[in-house]
């Protein structure tokens, strides 16, 4: 199981040289990739409850967010190895030729590192400042990821579907990755495992109730895999461990425990096909603080029980 570590690109922690430390710091320890995450606004009076948070109030540290690509492009030039990923990117923000041009860059720059990962969205409010419609975002989705790939792997490149047109044109660059970056889809249900299958090499789910829920998923995604005719997908879980100094016993979550019980849910989740476990802790990006060192610290330790 390869692992991952988020970046601290929300609030007070969002600076550029938390960037480097963490960046650098994740490339020394092992890890295989670091991830950032997209959010546009903080509604002051939010159409829509953020779905993690039992009250549906966005965390505060969501006021300031570093523009993912961005952020990824500045680590790229102080890291050599270690990949670059999203989690995620809400297609509906962009239009295809902006955002495949964007990848390409980031994966030329990167010489080849960008892992992709995707999602429709939820958050109305960020869809009307995006000027998006929030009905047919799921079909929206499906069209914007045929146009990019088709900018990716095309020369020259046209569409002309219900949502997006290009006329025939010489687009570049394209990626460095052939035919193009992987793609990982969010969300949950059919819809996003049939995404998946038709346009990815895997899932990307960043919320886990349970786990007989999640193991309940991964076999319906390697299901609908099979019935599309394609391998073993790949499952790019984006985890929040929390860890506590003493057992909350039966009562606690997932990845939620002692540094032993959350190393023992680690070990769950790789037998019951995680291939990728990203890491988000508290510390890292989501505490009101500029200091990184406690991230750092739980950073070390979470790589020594994910091996």
């Amino acid at each position: 199981m390869k692992l991952g570590i988020s970046l601290p690109q929300l609030g007070p922690q969002a600076t550029p040289e938390n960037l480097i430390r963490a960046a650098q710091r994740a490339e020394e320890l092992g890890y295989d990739s670091v991830w950032t995450l997209e959010r546009i606004l903080w509604p002051i009076n939010p159409q829509e409850p953020y779905p993690p948070a039992p009250d549906g109030k966005l965390p505060e540290v969501y006021q300031t967010v570093f523009d993912p690509i961005e952020t990824l492009t500045f680590v790229a030039a102080h890291t050599t190895r270690i990949r670059l990923g999203t989690s995620v990117l809400v297609l509906g923000y962009h239009t295809p030729i902006e955002l495949a041009r964007r990848i390409s860059t980031l994966d030329q720059l990167s010489g080849g590192r960008v892992d992709l990962g995707i999602g429709v969205g939820w958050s109305r409010d960020e869809f009307e400042a995006a000027g998006t419609p929030f009905e047919k975002r799921g079909a929206r989705a499906d069209e914007f990821l045929r146009v990019m790939i088709d900018l990716w792997t095309k020369d020259p490149v046209g569409f002309d579907g219900q949502f997006y047109r290009i006329p025939e044109s010489k687009v570049g660059p394209k990626p460095r990755q052939k035919p193009h970056p992987p793609i990982y889809v969010a969300g949950f249900g059919q819809y996003t495992f049939d995404r998946a299958a038709r346009f990815g090499v895997g899932w990307n789910p960043a919320l886990m109730m349970s786990f007989e829920e999640l193991e309940a998923q991964i076999k319906q995604l390697q299901q609908t895999s099979e019935r599309a005719g394609r391998g073993q997908m790949e499952v790019a879980l984006r985890a929040y461990p929390i860890v506590m100094d003493q057992s909350a016993g039966g009562a606690r979550s997932p990845m939620m425990g002692t540094l032993s019980e959350i190393a023992a849910d680690i070990g769950r989740l790789r037998d019951m096909g995680v291939t990728q476990l990203l890491h988000s802790p508290p510390e890292i990006g989501f505490i009101p603080t500029p200091d990184i060192e406690p991230g750092l610290r739980r950073m070390e330790q979470l790589m020594e029980i994910s091996r």
